[in-house]
């Protein structure tokens, strides 16, 4: 099983990277606050991206596969819609028609 690099790991590697090169005679120059390192800090954000070198490309239009498709959907049988009954407010009379109760009842 692999072992899983934590973020530790990164930053210890980095740490002994910075220390070889600093070893080796390299030289970290201090670059003012708030300095972008990009080229063009009001241009794009991705603007070497390389998705987007390249010419669109036509796509192409398969009429049968989108026919069968399209059969596919077709061949659901819709299901029944079923109507949900709700409980509704049913009044007992007594034999002078005067109220009595309500009760619920399921229709």
């Amino acid at each position: 099983m692999k072992k899983i690099i934590s973020k530790a790991d990164i930053r210890n590697d980095m740490e002994k990277q910075i220390a070889d090169f600093l070893k080796k005679g390299g030289e970290v120059s201090a670059i003012e606050r708030g300095i972008s390192g990009r080229e063009n800090p009001n241009g794009p954000l991705n603007s070497d991206h390389g998705a987007f070198q390249q010419p669109k490309q036509g796509r192409t239009y398969v009429p049968e596969v989108v026919a069968a498709i399209d059969a596919r959907r077709k061949k659901k049988p819709e299901k029944p819609k079923t109507r949900v009954r709700k409980p509704r407010k049913k009044i007992i009379y007594d034999d002078f028609g005067e109220p009595l109760r309500e009760v619920w009842v399921d229709e």
